[in-house]
């Protein structure tokens, strides 16, 4: 799917981050979906992914509303094949990546570990913590001095939650990927920021605890608004993690 232009440019130059080239995993629904709308009222110009085009359709009409360009493409982050043909349109249609949001994640059943298939431990940690790398892999080349990493991780990343072996793992896995990462880049002046929200009213709770008390959560427009604050800052910003919790009791 091309990138789309609305008629009308609401989002226009009055962005914080007005001109910036920034791409979303996941970014066809939930918090990833939130976060998009955020970025297109700040100006940024968008590539958003997902592996449903029905989603990712709907998620493409509503954003370009606001005004800036659209790249909505159907991408599988466990797929190196799709992640290489993302890249190979960004280039073609942007020619480089100011941000980079690996958001794409899954969850798995509520369960102990002794009746966990092998195959949801796979799919989650795939998905998680190797398509995080094979995505931030494949980006590397399109981005430059100045341009930054965000890693939406959970809580999850730091607590352990039973009955949740493969997401924690995926998580805490994708936290040292992130650290790794950071120190790596940091000569480069690429900022790598981990994104560590606690509990979310979002659709994954569907998996992962249906019955959750959503009232207790915290909404996805808290995350966005908190993750774009600190993509605004300057580019020598010292802002590594974002640890956001609810403030309406425990869980």
């Amino acid at each position: 799917m091309p990138p789309r232009r609305a008629a009308s440019a609401r989002a226009a130059s009055g962005g914080r981050l007005y001109g910036k080239i920034a791409l979303i995993t996941g970014g066809n629904r939930g918090i990833g979906l939130t976060i998009a709308r955020a970025l297109a009222n700040e100006g940024c110009e968008l590539i958003i992914t997902g592996r449903d085009q029905v989603s990712l359709r709907n998620a493409s009409r509503e954003l370009v509303g606001a005004g800036i360009g659209v790249l909505a493409k159907t991408c599988d982050v466990r797929d190196p094949a799709s992640i290489k043909a993302l890249m190979a349109e960004i280039k073609k249609q942007f020619r480089r990546l100011d941000i980079l949001i690996n958001n794409a994640g899954i969850a798995h059943r509520n369960c102990n570990i002794e009746d966990l298939p092998l195959s949801d431990w796979k799919d989650v940690i795939e998905t998680n913590l190797t398509g995080t790398y094979l995505v931030t892999q494949a980006a590397l080349p399109l981005m430059e001095a100045g341009a930054t990493i965000v890693n939406n991780l959970s809580i999850a990343a730091t607590r352990v939650f039973p009955g949740s072996s493969a997401y924690n793992t995926s998580k805490h896995g994708a936290l040292g990927f992130t650290n790794t990462l950071r120190e790596e880049l940091r000569p480069k002046r690429v900022r790598v920021i981990a994104l560590m929200p606690g509990a979310t009213d979002t659709a994954i709770w569907n998996t992962l605890w249906p019955d959750a008390p959503r009232e207790k959560m915290m909404q996805p427009e808290t995350i966005a608004a908190a993750l774009v604050s600190a993509l605004a800052l300057p580019a020598n910003s010292t802002v590594e993690e974002l640890k956001l919790l609810p403030t309406r009791g425990t869980l």
